[in-house]
């Protein structure tokens, strides 16, 4: 064999080598493309899940904020009821005077010690006595 026959041989290897390099780098090609294209899929629906849980997120916050502006407004409402209650049980000296017979009543006061401490009729301290008194 001549010179320019083994050069003509080397060239056709190394063609055939470079055309088996070529398909097998296209081949890597497009299975990267696939990877790629598949991960962009997963990449965009993982962006609509984290939309979904920002929003949903959003949701649940301003419901949260909400519900505590309501529980501030009743407890407001709460305290201003509870001021009326005791100016009105201070404004009533009666109110008093029955409440604290009351108390009286409950930790065991008989019908004399109603009179004399509460300046109350006696029908009045035995009814209360029957009303409130321990049985």
């Amino acid at each position: 064999m001549t010179v320019e026959e083994i050069l003509i041989v080397a060239v056709l290897v190394l063609a055939v080598i470079f055309c088996a390099l070529i398909v097998y780098l296209q081949k890597q090609t497009t299975k990267l493309r696939s990877t790629v294209d598949a991960l962009t899929v997963l990449v965009k629906e993982s962006d609509k899940q984290r939309d979904t849980v920002k929003r949903e997120l959003l949701e649940l916050r301003s419901g949260t904020i909400g519900v505590g502006r309501r529980m501030l407004e009743l407890e407001k409402k709460l305290a201003q009821q509870d001021a009326k209650l005791e100016e009105g049980t201070q404004q009533d000296p009666q109110a008093r005077l029955y409440s604290r017979a009351m108390k009286m009543v409950a930790l065991g006061a008989g019908v004399e010690e109603l009179i004399e401490e509460c300046e109350l009729p006696k029908a009045e301290a035995e009814l209360l006595i029957r009303l409130h008194g321990k049985n």
